[in-house]
């Protein structure tokens, strides 16, 4: 039916609509509304085909997002955050300090021949980081016997973890060190760097001294002028490489080495050599302990040989015993005996009143307090002279004369002439010899200093001792280095050795006139004479102490002769000691005057030194004559 008023309703179809949901009653068993529950449609799944492209990809372009920004994060932090730490650890790695080592100045005589001298050598070293563990022991195997090292050391330094560089050897001689490099081991390698050579072998050996393994001097000069000869050492900070290579554009520092100054002594080679000769020759001969001989220009106290027997060679110091590395010239103390006699001459002859005429009575023997005293031969009573008490060495005669002086100033006496203090002459481990002060004698111990024993002294301070009164009674502190020479080869000379007069030049005069007589066929040491030359001099024979017993029983002796010539117009003082002679005579006269008349023949030629031609004094040895 049409609406009121109006046209007639159309018919629609009714639409169906899904009932709505009803709420659960409240209070009922399946929720509040008390009916039963419903459960939610479920969503829609989306389909996901495996074989859509796109889609696999977005998905792996995603995965691969995420990592790369891992890696980006990790990057970032290593390059900012701890890039620091990492590239200070990574050239720790890398960087490697080598050391450059000075050049060891050279020590040459007196003409600049060289004595010892620095030569190209080769340092050994590894790279243990390279050398594979199973190749250690082939590398042990080779390098141990090239190098002369101990096998198991190589091990030790070869296999020492996380180490690029280790030294193996230092001072290897070019054609070793290529043998070395031979074998073409990884991690083993050479480095340029010098080592020390000795030229003349054992000539002047125990002056010198040498050089050890690790580049340090250990005896002699090379050990007591260390610091001169030595310079100062560079270094350089190299990178190196996984290969062991130098990085060429890696960072590299450096400090050059500043190079060791020269020394040129005062030693002539060849007369030290001709000492050295005629000392080892004649400890061989006598079957002595050691020997020693000195030669010496008593005007300004320079050391022209000072040789030593037995010796040793500095190339190979490692094949002799330790003994043999000191200097006896200056490290061995000995009783002086008679050549001790020419200080109390002096002292008597400038405190005493004492004259080379004075007569003295003269028994073989003489008692002084609890003690018995003797000269070296039996003999009747003689009436002497102080020049015969002296010509022919009398224990008695000089205790006699002794005692015309105080023990005061037989001790000043001794020490203006040195004893009991060190010389000073450069070398190591010097002795300053023995000499207790009067207030430390016993009641007899002034008349065995008078005759030269009870006191101590070495060789070099008794030459010391006749250089004196050569020089009319100035003594020159004794010297061996001329001077030094710098990298230009500029020589500076040393600073001017001391001087002063220890006694008057008439008595030196008279001492030495009275010293001649020792030499003529009345005198003890008539073997030292040389043909043309007016030669003085003094014999010494002294026991030497038994430490055992602390007394002198005979058990050894030291022979010794000091003299100078031209008598008349002294230029050359020689010092010849022989420690323990047990083959012939054991007397000064015997067994030391042949090597003085020897050295001193020769270094009179060598230094063109004329006979005066002047005549001998008279020098009378009775005082009934």
């Amino acid at each position: 039916a049409a609406p009121a008023g109006g046209e007639p309703r159309r018919r629609t179809a009714a639409r169906q609509e899904p009932p709505a949901p009803r709420r659960p009653r409240s209070g009922g068993p399946g929720g509040p509304g008390g009916g039963p529950p419903r459960s939610r449609p479920p969503r829609p799944r989306v389909p996901f085909h495996r074989r859509d492209p796109v889609k696999r990809l977005n998905v792996g372009l995603l995965v691969v997002a995420f990592v790369l920004s891992l890696f980006a994060g990790r990057l970032v932090q290593l390059q900012t955050i701890e890039s620091g730490d990492y590239s200070e650890l990574a050239m720790e790695q890398r960087l490697q300090e080598i050391d450059l080592p000075a050049v060891r100045g050279d020590i040459t005589d007196a003409q600049g021949n060289p004595l010892a001298m620095t030569v190209e050598a080769r340092a050994i070293f590894a790279d243990p980081y390279m050398i594979k563990p199973d190749k250690r022991q082939k590398v042990v195997d080779s390098l141990a016997p090239v190098l002369g090292l101990d096998p198991a050391h190589v091990m030790k330094v070869i296999s020492r973890p996380d180490s690029r560089f280790e030294y193996l050897a230092h001072g290897v001689r070019p054609d070793r060190a290529r043998l070395v490099t031979g074998f073409e081991f990884p991690g083993i390698g050479t480095l340029p760097e010098y080592r020390r050579q000795y030229p003349n072998d054992s000539l002047a050996a125990s002056v010198i001294g040498f050089v050890n393994s690790e580049g340090r001097g250990a005896a002699g000069l090379e050990y007591s002028m260390n610091e001169q000869l030595a310079g100062k050492a560079g270094w350089q900070r190299v990178e190196i490489g996984l290969n062991g290579q130098h990085i060429p554009m890696g960072q590299d520092q450096k400090r050059a080495p500043v190079p060791g100054k020269g020394l040129r002594l005062t030693l002539m080679r060849d007369v030290q050599f001709q000492a050295q000769r005629a000392i080892e020759e004649q400890v061989k001969k006598t079957g002595a302990r050691s020997g020693s001989v000195i030669v010496m220009d008593p005007r300004d106290g320079r050391m022209l040989a000072m040789a030593s027997a037995p010796g040793f060679d500095p190339n190979n110091y490692g094949k002799s015993s330790n003994d043999l590395w000191d200097s006896p010239i200056v490290q061995e103390a000995y009783e002086p005996g008679s050549t001790g006699k020419v200080v109390t001459a002096a002292a008597v002859m400038e405190k005493g009143g004492v004259r080379p005429d004075t007569p003295f009575t003269v028994p073989d023997r003489t008692r002084r307090y609890d003690r018995t005293f003797s000269d070296s031969h039996p003999h009747p009573t003689q009436r002497l002279t102080f020049a015969g008490v002296l010509a022919t060495s009398s224990n008695v005669g000089t205790i006699l004369a002794s005692e015309k002086i105080s023990p005061q100033t037989l001790y000043q006496t001794l020490r203006d002439f040195g004893f009991g203090e060190k010389t000073g002459i450069g070398l190591p481990a010097e002795t300053a010899g023995q000499l207790a002060p009067p207030s430390k004698w016993s009641g007899t111990d002034r008349y065995p200093i008078a005759f030269g024993q009870s006191m101590s002294v070495n060789a070099l301070q008794m030459a010391s001792v006749y250089a004196t009164i050569a020089n009319d009674g100035v003594r020159v502190t004794p010297n061996m280095i001329a001077g030094t020479t710098g990298e230009d080869d500029a020589f500076t000379p040393a600073p001017k050795p001391e001087s002063r007069q220890v006694i008057s030049a008439g008595t030196a005069k008279q001492i030495r006139d009275m010293l001649e007589g020792v030499t003529s066929k009345e005198g003890t040491a008539p073997k030292a004479r040389i043909k043309g030359y007016r030669v003085a001099g003094k014999t010494g024979t002294a026991d030497i102490l038994n430490p055992r017993c602390g007394c002198y029983d005979g058990s050894g002796y030291t022979a010794s002769f000091a003299g100078f010539a031209p008598a008349d117009d002294p230029q050359l003082v020689v010092q010849v000691v022989l420690q323990d002679p047990e083959k012939g005579s054991h007397y000064g006269g015997d067994a030391a005057a042949p090597v003085f008349k020897d050295v001193m023949s020769f270094a009179l030629q060598t230094r063109k030194i004329p006979p005066t031609g002047s005549e001998p004094p008279i020098v009378k040895i009775h005082a009934d004559r």
